[in-house]
């Protein structure tokens, strides 16, 4: 992650200047079936698509059948929406409730559509000051909403948080967590639990401290807040140099899971600032963690550190997802993540303990796993102030956010991979409020383990952390995957194309036509009426084209512009 200075431009739904507004598009509206606790805790087997990552599990999994091996060849688009011109990354996850399906975009715009017609349903543009951009890290994401109840949660990169009635797109409350322009900014979708909001900030690169908050879904009251960098009286304080705290970045910018069954929520946190770690010894906790958490109080409760005093920007927040693993002889409810440091984790998630760690790319910067179940740093590719390392993963990692899916059918996770190196150098930096906070310079370098692969969708074994199959491809693979049970996996990829993967030998088994840009986003699976539809957003941005330097050159005229798609089978 690193600094940038997006510009806010006015957006085009098709040929239609829309106002900043809440617009409502039909007087006749659907039913809406209230989002209940219950319907939550079984997300899983919804025919919607109930959260950002399906259910609490972060599993990305839809257990429908409809679609298979055998048929998935008669796909085709059934409708899409109007092509939103603007020119930067659509990472949203659209959230589906009986008929309605909710989307955001970049800018902090929200729309709602009839998930079975297309139909445009309410629309909601939100104003985003210019000062809030100043300290937007990597592309101006909104990554999607939260449902509860009759109403609809997102966050904003002024660190907004909005509710929304489902039905009609009216605004019900508007909750500030931090000021604008001073290092803060929120791009995740939210999470709702028992009636309440939870919501994690970013701007680690800014050297904003971060933090976690829970709301009241009713009226948006903050309940509890708690930092991911605690202060010298908390515990995990004493692994930071005096005063360092205030300034350590570990951002938990994506949403976490919840396990109902223990009421305990798992949060991944982001990369210490500055990045430059010989300006902070230290573990630093709880950077490059994921936390164990009391939904009603903030409280942590356990962590497990990926990488301690992180040089690299290899960051923590990518989703823990949950699964039922037996490894070595032995069952465990555990964590799964493939983690930017370019390790494949299994952890147990009743204590926070390591069952096992394996490399899923080409990793220089970590030696193995010592006794104690951590990473064990390179000494010989840290920088330092005029020295400078070339090592891989690259700091975009082997994996990012974009969420990968488990399938327990196949007993697999579907990983998006990148394959990429760099080199860093450190520089002297000094906290200013509002200013990168990064202390390295860096540049973006092929990996010499696959010079000529840029990016890959692999399958691991969850039971042994070991690799089954995989596709690689020349250029990045920024998309996410989705699992069904229908024996399949979907990802899309830069060149505009979604896939369907045999989940059990990776073959390619049906791609969509060029859908006008690149995809960085994560499709779903939805069924109404009983009929089985995929849906992706298309549009071409994030950190890729910002940081990949020289990398990136063969996708620098790609299309911009974001377009939702959703396809069914033929007939």
């Amino acid at each position: 992650m690193t600094s940038r200075r997006p510009v806010l431009k006015t957006w085009l739904f098709g040929s239609t200047l829309l106002a900043l507004a809440t617009v409502g598009i039909a007087a006749a509206q659907p039913a809406y079936p209230p989002v209940t606790q219950a319907r939550l805790d079984n997300a899983g087997h919804s025919k919607g698509w109930l959260m950002f990552n399906r259910s609490y599990a972060g599993d990305d999994y839809a257990p429908f059948t409809q679609i298979t091996p055998q048929n998935v060849g008669t796909l085709k688009e059934v409708w899409s929406s109007s092509k939103v011109d603007i020119p930067n990354g659509f990472e949203d996850i659209p959230v589906v409730n009986g008929d309605y399906m909710f989307v955001t975009t970049p800018l902090d715009h929200i729309m709602a559509f009839n998930a079975k017609t297309g139909k445009l349903l309410w629309k909601y543009d939100y104003h985003v000051p210019k000062v809030a951009l100043k300290t937007v890290c990597c592309d101006v994401n909104n990554r999607g909403v939260a449902l509860y109840g009759d109403m609809v949660f997102m966050g904003t990169l002024d660190n907004h948080v909005l509710a929304f009635d489902a039905k009609t797109g009216k605004l019900l409350w508007n909750v500030s967590l931090e000021k604008p322009g001073i290092g803060y900014s929120i791009s995740g979708a939210p999470l709702a639990i028992d009636g309440k909001v939870i919501i994690g900030s970013g701007g680690g690169e800014y050297g904003a401290r971060g933090f976690l908050a829970g709301l009241d879904a009713k009226t948006g009251k903050v309940l509890w807040k708690t930092y991911t960098i605690p202060s010298p009286s908390e515990p995990g304080g004493k692994t930071w140099p005096v005063g360092a705290y205030k300034h350590g970045g570990g951002s938990p910018w994506m949403p976490g899971t919840y396990a109902p069954s223990t009421h305990e929520l798992y949060w991944g946190v982001g990369n210490p600032g500055p990045w430059l770690a010989t300006m902070r010894p230290g573990h630093n906790l709880y950077s490059d963690s994921v936390i164990a958490m009391d939904p009603d109080t903030g409280k942590i409760k356990w962590h497990y550190q990926y990488t301690r005093n992180d040089t690299w920007d290899y960051d923590g927040v990518n989703t823990p997802q949950l699964i039922n693993l037996k490894y070595d002889g032995k069952t465990y409810k555990a964590i799964v993540e493939a983690n930017r440091n370019g390790y494949f984790y299994a952890i147990n998630r009743e204590d926070g303990h390591l069952i096992y760690a394996k490399p899923f790319v080409h990793d220089l910067s970590i030696l193995g796993i010592d006794k104690t179940g951590h990473a064990i740093n390179n000494p010989k590719v840290r920088p330092a102030l005029d020295k400078q390392i070339f090592t891989c993963p690259s700091f975009l990692g082997g994996k990012n956010w974009w969420p990968g899916a488990v399938d327990p059918k196949t007993n697999m996770a579907y990983e998006p991979t990148l394959h990429a190196c760099m080199t860093m150098k450190g520089v002297p930096v000094s906290y200013a409020a509002g200013l990168p906070y990064l202390g390295e310079t860096f540049q973006m370098k092929p990996d010499p383990a696959s010079p000529n692969e840029l990016g890959s969708i692999q399958a691991i074994d969850l039971s042994t952390g070991k690799q089954v199959w995989q596709r690689k491809t020349k250029e990045p693979w920024d998309g996410g995957a989705m699992a069904t049970a229908g024996g399949l996996v979907f990802s899309g990829t830069t060149n505009g194309k979604l896939y369907a993967f045999d989940a059990k030998t990776g073959k390619i088994l049906w791609t969509s036509p060029d859908l006008g840009s690149g995809i960085i986003a994560t499709p779903i699976s939805y069924e109404i009426d009983g009929r089985q539809y995929v849906a992706i957003w298309t549009g071409w941005g994030g950190v890729w084209p910002l940081w990949s330097g020289k990398l990136g050159t063969s996708l620098a005229n790609t299309p911009r512009g974001g377009q939702l798609h959703v396809f069914a089978l033929n007939g």
